[in-house]
């Protein structure tokens, strides 16, 4: 399978692209989290990866989104990018995950990238603004890769976006892509619309057969101004996503992420561990993208290496989450998420100012944390990366402790510690389904 990946990385993508992304993703990005290990030694603190959303504006209006898309438009301009990157790189950090909104629809993305060659950027995008220009564009920038979101099948993909023709817009984002030799991505968030469509063998393999390079699945946060607990996932669909994960990567020619799970099958949050924190639109510093409440600004006059390590509000909320659950705080535990908040004065970041009043009313949902059915990396190469790169970095080990868990209770009265251990429990059908051949993505 290793042999069959590589082969095509070095045949179906640009060899020089290839090599930037080893250099600067590769050799640099875990150099970056050496630099993190060092300075946590040192009593500091300095995330290694930072997700950016340039811009609020976006030309879809999708369920469960918590940017304010529809406000007057926001954006991150070319000086404040330049010295936040800027800044960020001093401090050893070289991969940048850039959200929106739809980037694409910053005038000034493809200049950010290209006034940074030595950074290199995972663009989280609908691709409907990927043209082949752009595309071409991208290619001989050299340092950045698209992660084009799908969302289901054509008909799936339309009502979660909130328009029509979506689908067939991001395919043809994709086939740009792969035309100019991108390593392309593709990415979903999972949830009750799409599980059983895109969590299966035959979607792998059509990406494969199309020349995505790798994918990635999100699983769906119940968040924002319109909230759909009904998507949700279930905690025996969020345990056949790790299973399916896990088997996928030791057959697939394909690269396969998530952001859930260690090596060892621990559930975890890469904003409790301080593997990663967000810059909104308006240059707020939050703990995650989707937790909307901020103390700090890139835009305060301290430098960012000051507001990182000095921050009380983002060592507290690494502390709160890591304290009471191994899995995502705002899905579990929204009733502490706003007592923190408030105790903390933290400014709702949001257009809307109503982030308060959604957290009240948030019910609590299960996430990815299953205690006892851990499902351990069969792929030694991302054994090996995981126990090196993204792991708890102690989080979970100084301030976890399982009596402060509280598992979510369901409407039948069962709970989410109550799914069974990976073995014989998930039914093959939650990971594998057979379905009519015309509804397939």
């Amino acid at each position: 399978m290793y042999f069959r990946l590589a082969k095509r990385a070095l045949l179906e993508t640009d060899k020089r692209l290839v090599a930037k992304f080893l250099w600067l993703m590769g050799y640099k990005g875990l150099r970056s989290v050496q630099k993190h290990k060092a300075r946590l030694k040192r009593g500091e603190f300095f995330p290694p990866f930072l997700y950016i959303s340039v811009i609020n504006s976006c030309n879809l209006r999708c369920q469960g989104c918590w940017v304010d898309v529809s406000a007057k438009q926001s954006k991150l301009d070319l000086d404040a990018m330049d010295r936040m990157l800027g800044e960020a790189k001093a401090m050893g950090n070289s991969f940048f995950g850039i959200l929106g909104g739809e980037p694409f629809m910053h005038a000034d993305i493809l200049e950010i990238f290209r006034r940074h060659q030595d950074a290199y950027f995972q663009v989280f995008t609908n691709g409907h603004f990927i043209t082949d220009e752009v595309a071409k564009e991208l290619r001989q920038l050299g340092n950045v890769t698209p992660l084009i979101s799908i969302e289901g099948t054509e008909i799936i993909s339309d009502v979660r976006r909130g328009r029509g023709g979506v689908y067939s817009k991001s395919m043809e984002g994709i086939q740009n892509c792969v035309d100019n030799k991108l390593l392309t991505g593709v990415c979903t968030s999972l949830c009750q619309s799409n599980f059983d469509d895109l969590l299966r063998e035959e979607w792998i393999d059509r990406l494969i057969e199309m020349g995505v390079f790798y994918c990635w699945y999100h699983g769906y946060r119940v968040v924002g101004p319109v909230p759909n607990p009904d998507l949700a996932l279930t905690p025996e669909q969020q345990l056949a996503v790790r299973k399916f994960v896990v088997e996928m990567r030791v057959k697939k020619p394909i690269a396969i992420i998530d952001a859930y799970h260690d090596a060892d099958g621990n559930a975890l949050c890469p904003a409790a561990t301080g593997f990663t924190h967000h810059i909104s639109p308006y240059g707020d510093i939050e703990p995650c993208p989707v937790i909307q409440f901020a103390k700090e600004s890139i835009h305060d006059e301290r430098p960012l290496r000051q507001v990182f390590n000095e921050s009380e509000y983002l060592r507290d909320f690494r502390e709160l989450a890591a304290k009471n659950t191994r899995g995502c705080i705002i899905l579990e535990r929204p009733d502490l998420l706003g007592d923190f908040a408030r105790e903390h004065e933290a400014k709702d970041t949001t257009v809307r100012h109503e982030a308060y009043q959604e957290l009240d009313v948030l019910k609590s949902n299960p996430s990815q944390y299953n205690p006892g059915n851990e499902i351990p990396e069969k792929s030694w190469v991302y054994w090996l990366l995981k126990k090196y790169a993204f792991h708890d970095y102690g989080a979970y080990k100084k301030h976890f402790n399982v009596e402060n868990w509280q598992p979510t209770i369901h409407q039948d009265g069962t709970t989410s510690a109550g799914v069974s251990g990976p073995g014989n429990a998930v039914p093959d059908n939650l990971v594998q389904l057979d379905i009519d051949s015309s509804t397939k993505a």
